[in-house]
């Protein structure tokens, strides 16, 4: 299935994309969060799909998508996972993978707008595919990895460069800004991939084609990651494990190329969709 959430901010119902066509299920009664995942929600769901299918009424076409998992606990993701990007970035990679958090503040739809930080140099995209955790485990080993993947979501991992690498301290100064993590637009769950191993990455900027890669690159694999991941932070349903993003990123560009005001990104992977954002600058509430 290829789930969804829709309408106002913090106000979203539920929805499922069938034959392109998106459908509300608000019907069904529960959102797509934690409690969703870990109770068994996912099978809830396909049976009532199958008995209300015929009876399912298409959403406005005019109508906000907004993150489609609705509360994770955490985002954690991995650093330089593809040796391209390792070496645009003129970071080092290290002997084991490199991990970090995100802001859950930072979580943002996948069309709504970026915004730029204040005093930001050097905001900057990274097009990722990331898993959704269905279960509760810690110390997970690599042959039942898979059993805890839920689904999966594309995220784009903005980063502001000059945060992460000149402000001192950790990356997660230049990760967790608001509006740093569009997710979406699709909850795909793990039955609809065939191959986690070999999906299409790709970014265009103003419709420019800038990034362009393929998950068959991974330094750590999917399930590798999981265990390893496992071993440090406890994995709870709803939980984003972001894998990393290939090369093409605008600090490895050349000249280097940076997001501005009125630029317009648009990504897809693979079977999760395509997501798309304006860039604005920073404004006081």
């Amino acid at each position: 299935m290829k789930l969804f959430r829709y309408g106002k901010l913090n106000e979203e119902k539920t929805g499922i994309l069938i034959d392109n066509i998106h459908y509300d299920t608000s019907d069904f009664g529960e959102d797509y969060d934690n409690n969703f995942l870990a109770t068994g929600g996912i099978e809830r769901l396909e049976e009532f799909i199958a008995k209300n299918k015929t009876n399912l009424k298409p959403i406005a076409a005019d109508s906000r998508i907004g993150t489609p998992i609705a509360n994770p606990n955490k985002i954690v993701c991995v650093g330089l996972n593809y040796s391209d990007h390792a070496a645009e970035t003129g970071l080092t990679q290290e002997q084991e993978p490199i991990l970090f958090l995100k802001a859950i503040s930072a979580l943002n739809g996948p069309f709504d707008d970026i915004i730029i930080p204040k005093n930001s140099f050097h905001t900057d995209w990274e097009t990722e595919l990331a898993l959704v955790i269905g279960k509760k485990g810690t110390h997970v080993s690599v042959a039942e990895s898979t059993d805890y993947i839920a689904g999966y979501v594309m995220m784009n991992d903005v980063t502001e460069r000059h945060f992460m690498k000149h402000r001192g301290g950790t990356w997660d100064k230049g990760k967790g800004c608001n509006t740093f993590a569009p997710v979406g637009p699709y909850f795909v769950t793990k039955d609809e991939l065939e191959d986690d191993g070999n999906l299409r990455i790709w970014l265009k900027l103003n419709g420019e084609l800038m990034q362009e890669g393929n998950t068959k690159d991974f330094i750590t694999p999917v399930k590798e990651l999981i265990s390893y991941i496992s071993d440090f932070f406890g994995l709870f349903p709803g939980d984003i494990i972001s894998t990393g993003s290939p090369s093409g990123t605008g600090i490895g560009h050349v000249p280097q190329r940076f997001l501005v005001e009125g630029d317009e990104i648009e990504y897809g992977i693979d079977g999760l969709g395509i997501a798309k954002n304006k860039i604005v600058n920073y404004q006081k509430d």
